[in-house]
């Protein structure tokens, strides 16, 4: 559903736009609303209300026995928040969200198929700098028949 990566802004009142083709895709599909939280990488991860809902049935699973699972449970839920774009697309980027993900001025904003994230510029170069030397060997790993 989501795919590609984009260069924005953060304006002067914190607010991120979503790229023109994903908001295509939200006109497309009717989504209006989303949730934001801590991702994995130092990147913010967005879902749509479906696919949150899907990832939160997922991680309530997790047993809160387990060290583990409590710990990631509070990470990822005491950091999410629900976003509702305006008529262009923008909205507010939470400070907490951005000091974790180390953006100040601009962002990359990417498609993951189910997810969009969004990352600090020289993070996610860096990330792609490192990850895409060794792709075709991630490929074969994860791939292989």
């Amino acid at each position: 559903m989501f795919y590609g990566e984009y260069i924005h802004g953060i304006d002067r009142k914190g607010r991120l736009i979503l790229p023109a083709r994903f908001r295509e895709v939200c006109k497309e599909h009717s989504i209006d609303k989303f949730f934001i939280t801590r991702g994995l990488d130092k990147c913010i991860f967005m879902f749509t209300e479906e696919e949150w809902r899907i990832q939160e049935k997922k991680f309530k699973g997790l047993s809160f026995t387990k060290q583990e699972s409590r710990r990631f449970n509070r990470l990822f839920f005491s950091g999410a928040l629900e976003v509702i774009p305006d008529k262009q697309g923008r909205f507010i980027m939470p400070l907490s969200l951005k000091r974790y993900a180390g953006i100040t001025r601009e962002a990359v904003v990417i498609g993951v198929s189910n997810r969009i994230e969004i990352w600090d510029v020289r993070t996610w170069n860096d990330f792609f700098t490192n990850s895409s030397e060794t792709f075709e060997q991630i490929a074969e790993n994860m791939l292989a028949a």
